[in-house]
């Protein structure tokens, strides 16, 4: 074998090392890249079923919270207006009765709900639903952020190369529908 054949054999062999270097580093940047925009569509997903799922239960809640706050209200109200001094003194202990029942039941909800009760209600379901489409907003960024790596690696030398043998992809961003720009209905 003369040098020059020898030299040649050599650099062919280096090539070849050299293209399966960067077929094999190419390939695991882009299954981990692949991984990572799933796990972030995943997290994106968690949060779209939490907020699908607790949204409706805390306004539940402040309604429920709500509505029991004009119930005393409204039962302290009948309770005094249904009071009559002229009447028999045994209706008059009745509606007494009713009144202190109905004041006792206000005076629990007051204990349990400090005096802006349901303001702070309102304002927890605020906290939470801001804290839900702040959650969402992290979580598409961080989705859109790991498909542009994606998309930028599998467009660029090396790795474009193997893209079409692979059949590697660009893949889509998120992109919200323009609906939900709109904020949530939190009305009660």
């Amino acid at each position: 074998m003369t040098p020059s054949a020898a030299a040649a054999i050599f650099a062919l062999g280096l090539v070849i090392v050299v293209a399966g270097f960067l077929g094999v580093t190419s390939y695991n940047a882009v299954m981990a890249l692949r991984q990572r925009i799933d796990k972030a569509w995943s997290n994106i997903d968690v949060a779209l079923k939490q907020r699908h799922d607790q949204l409706p239960a805390l306004v539940g809640a402040v309604k429920g919270a709500l509505a029991f706050e004009q119930d005393v209200l409204t039962e302290v109200a009948r309770a005094r207006a249904a009071y009559s001094p002229t009447e028999p003194i045994p209706d008059q202990a009745a509606h007494a009765e009713q009144t202190t029942s109905a004041v006792r039941s206000l005076f629990a909800v007051v204990e349990q709900y400090p005096a802006l009760a349901s303001q702070q209600n309102v304002l927890d379901l605020q906290d939470e639903i801001e804290r839900l489409e702040s959650m969402l907003a992290d979580r598409r960024e961080l989705y859109n952020d790991q498909v542009y790596r994606y998309n930028t690696r599998i467009a660029t030398v090396p790795t474009l190369v193997f893209a079409g043998f692979f059949g590697w992809a660009a893949r889509p961003f998120f992109k919200a529908d323009p609906g939900d720009g709109a904020r949530p209905s939190t009305d009660l």
